[in-house]
């Protein structure tokens, strides 16, 4: 039977994707549904998405734009950059790329120009690594930056009255789009979860693999978690993001 996997962020930890791809046993049948954030953190970033390109001719897989893919895009195609992207795991990416060749370099610059900002499934599933403004959805968008940067949408569902239903006229009315919204962007350990959670139809995958959690996929179908080991004992000898 295929199964469809929605996989949280990244952050340079190939170690444990690899780990967590073996758990999950993956057949040719499955569908991956990468959130985005491959790079910027541990120190196999540039690997991941070697990887990542190799595993997209083997299996069906989609990849979507994470806010630090972008910012590896816009350093790999003209070196800008700022102090904040070093400070938040930009580093580790440009030391990552410092090993590889010119041709490979190019090979992963077309990766990135490729990922796409969202995707919606036949199921009317939502998929991005961050959130959208847009009432009536993210086709409507005027700022493609939402689909990687916004929090709102986390924001609001986290604060939402569990008892408020979806007649309500308060009820945010983005959220009623979609029978489901899986998002990465913002790790569910600062709310002091570890597994993926669920608020109204929103399902966070981001468990920290960036700091001290580990790298999650969830079984959209039936809400099956895997998960690495924590990715930093992967790394011993590093920090991560700050």
């Amino acid at each position: 039977m295929a199964r469809t996997f929605a996989i949280g962020d990244i952050h340079g930890g190939l170690k444990a994707l690899q780990q967590l791809l073996e758990k999950i046993e993956i057949t040719e049948n499955d569908q991956l549904i990468f959130l985005g954030d491959y790079v910027d953190g541990w120190s196999d970033s540039a690997n991941v998405i070697s990887f990542l390109i190799e595993l997209g001719k083997k299996y069906t897989c989609i990849f979507l734009r994470g806010n630090h893919d972008d910012l590896v895009q816009q350093w790999l195609q003209d070196q800008s950059y700022t102090d904040k992207w070093i400070e938040h795991g930009g580093q580790s990416s440009i030391d990552s790329y410092a090993k590889l060749s010119e041709e490979t370099i190019q090979s992963h610059l077309s990766f990135f120009q490729e990922l796409q900002n969202y995707y919606i499934d036949t199921e009317n599933r939502l998929f991005l690594h961050a959130g959208f403004t847009n009432l009536h959805g993210p086709e409507y968008e005027y700022y493609s930056t939402g689909f990687y940067w916004d929090r709102t949408l986390w924001e609001t569902v986290l604060a939402l009255d569990p008892k408020l239903k979806k007649n309500h006229p308060f009820y945010p009315k983005r959220i009623k789009l979609f029978n489901e919204i899986y998002i990465g962007h913002t790790p569910v350990t600062r709310i002091g979860e570890d597994e993926p959670i669920q608020k109204a139809n929103v399902w966070n995958v981001d468990t920290g693999a960036a700091f001290k959690g580990k790298l999650s996929a969830i079984n959209i179908d039936t809400k099956k978690v895997h998960q690495s080991a924590p990715v930093y004992t992967f790394y011993p000898d590093e920090n991560g993001r700050n």
